[in-house]
Parts: C-alpha cells; sequence; structure tokens
C-alpha cells in the first residue's frame, strides 16, 4: 500500500468516527454557542488525550486498555462526568447566552475530560486506532507521526466546523435557537451518560 492511499484511509475511517454522534459532538454544539473557535479548543483538549495514548500504543501498551475492568472504571467515571454537564446544560437553557460565553474557557479542559471518560473512544483506539498504528510503523517513524497528526486534524477540522455552525446559527436565529441547543445538548449528555454507566455496571457484575 502506498503512503497516500493509506493517509487516505487514515482520513475517511477518522472521519467515520469522529462525525459519530456522542458528547464530545453535544458539548461542542453547545459551548459553540458562546464561541465560533470553541471546537478548536475542545481538540486541543482531545489532543492532550490521544497524542500520549497513540504513543504509549505504539510501544505496545494497548493490551491494558483490553482488560474489561479497566473499560469499566472508564466508564463509569466518564458516565458520571457527562451526567453533570448534561444536568447542568439543562439548567441553563433560560440564559443560554450567559452561560456559554462564560464557560469558553472551559473548553479546553471539556475537551480533555470528555475524552479520558468516554470507554468507546479508549475501545476505538484499541481496536481500529491500534491497526492504523502498526500499519503507519510500516511506514517508518516518520509515517506514525504523519498518521497522528492527520488523525487529529480530521477531528479539530470537524469540531471547528460544528462549533462554528453553531455559533452562526446562535447569532441568526437568537435565544430561542440557542435554548434548544441547548436542551437536545442536555438530553443527549443525559443519554450517553446513562448508557456508560449501563455498561460499566455490566462489566463489574
Amino acid at each position: 500500500m502506498l503512503f497516500f492511499q493509506f493517509l487516505l484511509q487514515v482520513v475517511l475511517i477518522s472521519l467515520s468516527g469522529v462525525m459519530a454522534p456522542g458528547p464530545v459532538t453535544a458539548v461542542t454544539l453547545g459551548k459553540g454557542n458562546g464561541s465560533p473557535h470553541a471546537g478548536a479548543l475542545i481538540s486541543l483538549g482531545h489532543g492532550a488525550v490521544e497524542f500520549p495514548l497513540m504513543v504509549a500504543l505504539f510501544y505496545g501498551f494497548g493490551a491494558i486498555l483490553k482488560f474489561p475492568y479497566v473499560k469499566g472504571i472508564i466508564a463509569l467515571f466518564g458516565g458520571a462526568l457527562i451526567l453533570l454537564m448534561g444536568v447542568g446544560m439543562l439548567r441553563d437553557m433560560n440564559r443560554s447566552e450567559v452561560r456559554a460565553k462564560g464557560e469558553n474557557h472551559s473548553s479546553f479542559m471539556a475537551g480533555v475530560l470528555l475524552s479520558a471518560g468516554n470507554p468507546y473512544f479508549i475501545l476505538w483506539w484499541a481496536t481500529i486506532g491500534i491497526t492504523l498504528i502498526m500499519r503507519s510503523v510500516g511506514f517508518g517513524i516518520l509515517g506514525f507521526l504523519i498518521f497522528a497528526l492527520v488523525h487529529w486534524l480530521c477531528d479539530f477540522t470537524w469540531l471547528y466546523f460544528l462549533s462554528a455552525l453553531s455559533y452562526r446559527g446562535g447569532k441568526f436565529f437568537g435565544r430561542r435557537f440557542q435554548r434548544i441547543i441547548f436542551g437536545v445538548c442536555g438530553i443527549l449528555l443525559l443519554f450517553f451518560g446513562g448508557v456508560f454507566i449501563v455498561d460499566a455496571t455490566k462489566t463489574f457484575l
């Protein structure tokens, strides 16, 4: 396989993952009401977790992620965090403009916490992601570094687009649009948080 063919494969697989609706999508849309750049900060926080994880997998630490109890602990932590964020968004529906602007400084940390506490993110890297890493190794250390950058740029581009879209929608449609976005995103976060916790309990039974 030629290197550019491999990179095309990376882009398609990465986009299929990041574009799937999830907690990061919901939070990006919510925070995008206050700033079109929220998605960029969230993706930077996501990268702060993802790049070290990719390096760890590169050096063979992927087996740890396959232990059921490890995934269970991550799911419990992530589920509780996401539930709290969902409740917060629902509470702030009636003052979405103030809340969205006031929380822009935490977009980076939201990216960190949502990535570290998402068991499906970990599972993706323990299966699909590690396969791509092994293929990148065939092109040397430079191939791995380019792969890591290209994958993260897919996340960055999509999340930045989502927050910019949410920001423009809020400016055009006004506060009612913002309340709807906060309500929908809050409900989605409650759903995903519940799913994570239920999956975690199954792991420990």
